[in-house]
């Protein structure tokens, strides 16, 4: 029933993935000026990751072509597929802190300071902000849920483009 959906309804369900993600963007926005948590840096690029998921997934909404919809159903993929690697590699250093925690810059001050190529290897190292936990919902982090919602959307790309492919097979047959 659900890839029947996927089926007849593709501009939705990238359209629904969109509104997720933008929620789950907003949820953060809330933790961290109302609640008061500050993103490390793997935070931030996770933030960025589900950005670019949600601007992917809303632009291909929008077209009715089926290679434009199987390309960016692809590349929605891809997105969520680097947003679980990084969510994943937090949870990791969260479970296995290294032994000696050193408390790393913001984001924005590296930025300001580095220049950007050593910048980037900076951010994907995790400080020990990364390590630590702030909130849990139902005993997983941030970073956990974080890494559950990218592999939902990347298993919903993955379905809406096999059934896009098994159509388009189905339509030259």
């Amino acid at each position: 029933m659900l890839l029947t959906y996927f089926e007849t309804a593709p501009r939705r369900v990238l359209a629904l993935v969109s509104v997720a993600c933008v929620a789950m963007l907003a949820f953060g926005l809330y933790l961290q000026h109302v609640v008061g948590l500050e993103p490390c840096p793997m935070c931030i690029v996770q933030r960025y990751a589900l950005a670019l998921v949600a601007i992917v997934a809303g632009v291909t909404a929008f077209f009715s072509t089926k290679w434009l919809i199987m390309a960016g159903s692809a590349k929605t993929m891809l997105l969520a597929d680097f947003g679980a690697f990084v969510a994943a590699r937090q949870s990791w250093l969260q479970w296995y802190p290294p032994e000696e925690a050193s408390c790393g810059r913001d984001f924005y001050g590296m930025i300001e300071t580095f220049p950007l190529q050593r910048v980037i290897p900076m951010i994907f190292k995790g400080s020990g902000d990364c390590t630590k936990i702030d909130w849990t919902f139902l005993g997983l982090s941030i970073a956990n849920w974080s890494f559950l919602c990218f592999v939902a959307i990347s298993l919903v790309m993955l379905a809406l483009l096999l059934v896009q492919v098994r159509g388009a097979g189905q339509n030259k047959a």
